[in-house]
């Protein structure tokens, strides 16, 4: 299969400069492991250097199947939840000085609660540890649609709750096999249920064959549920295995997403060809200072 060549506008700061070579020999010391370098997220380099990064709980290895992503699924190295892994995270954000920290996870459907009870201690021991203004996003899992176990990490308070649909609902049997979409709606919308001023996120790629129409409609079953936060970004296939790249979108479509976005009513909407789900995260605190 010919591999497309990535456009001028897919260029991405380079890791490598001295801060961000930092980062990294702090994330090792806390043995903590981050998305960005798991993933192989075009940004790590710049997000690196200013010293922000998305802290992945729970291990490497994933057990869904999805053909768009990096992370190993292997199964090989599966563990239990590490209990030393909350008080890290919020013994690094301190030494950070992080105001804003996002902390995701691979889904683990080994797990009886599917990780929840880890989301809920790490936000327990940063709320203990760290500055009191730090503002918390928790990117989670769908929990199997268990929407108790959505509930209890809601009440355990963080300020953003994100769970990505990742694309278009037609192309779920081949992108995400083991998801649903309307199993993801139904998280959001179990967020908003628990606690109404919590922000809600989501983000999609674009790039793997789904149409403009279908993106607009996405997005109108996310202001149905309620969701604050919106990201679009390109798909880059992480290897040959992967699923391929249909189409590299123009600057100009992502522009059109995030106007309709904003006609739409989502209080925030990232879209551009680097833009990932924590990329720039921060900029939520601006809603969230806004209402305090």
């Amino acid at each position: 299969m010919e591999v497309m060549r990535k456009p001028e506008w897919l260029k991405s700061e380079k890791l490598g400069a001295r801060k961000a070579r930092e980062m990294i020999k702090i994330l090792r010391r806390y043995n903590l492991h981050t998305v960005c370098e798991s993933a192989k997220c075009p940004n790590q380099g710049e997000c690196f250097e200013n010293g922000t990064a998305t802290f992945m709980i729970l291990g490497e290895t994933c057990t869904r199947n999805c053909t768009f992503c990096a992370i190993d699924k292997t199964k090989r190295s599966l563990e239990p939840a590490d209990i030393n892994e909350p008080k890290a995270i919020a013994n690094i954000s301190n030494e950070l000085g992080l105001k804003y920290v996002v902390v995701t996870t691979v889904t683990r459907d080994d797990l009886p609660d599917g990780g929840a009870s880890q989301f809920i201690e790490v936000i327990k021991q940063i709320r203990e540890i760290c500055d009191p203004e730090i503002a918390i996003e928790l990117l989670i899992s769908d929990l199997n649609g268990d929407l108790d176990l959505v509930k209890k990490i809601v009440l355990a308070g963080p300020d953003v709750l994100n769970h990505n649909v990742e694309t278009v609902p037609r192309l779920y049997d081949v992108v995400r096999p083991m998801a649903n979409f309307e199993r993801s709606l139904r998280v959001l919308q179990a967020a908003k249920n628990a606690d109404s001023s919590i922000l809600t996120k989501s983000g999609l790629m674009v790039g793997l064959g789904e149409t403009k129409i279908e993106v607009l409609a996405l997005m109108k079953k996310l202001r149905e549920v309620d969701v604050d936060i919106v990201t679009i970004g390109q798909y880059m296939a992480p290897s040959k295995k992967h699923y391929p790249v249909a189409e590299y979108i123009h600057p100009d479509t992502f522009a059109f997403y995030k106007r309709e976005g904003e006609r739409m009513g989502f209080k925030l909407i990232e879209s551009a060809p680097l833009v990932r789900s924590s990329y720039h995260a921060e900029r939520a605190k601006k809603i969230l200072n806004k209402r305090l």
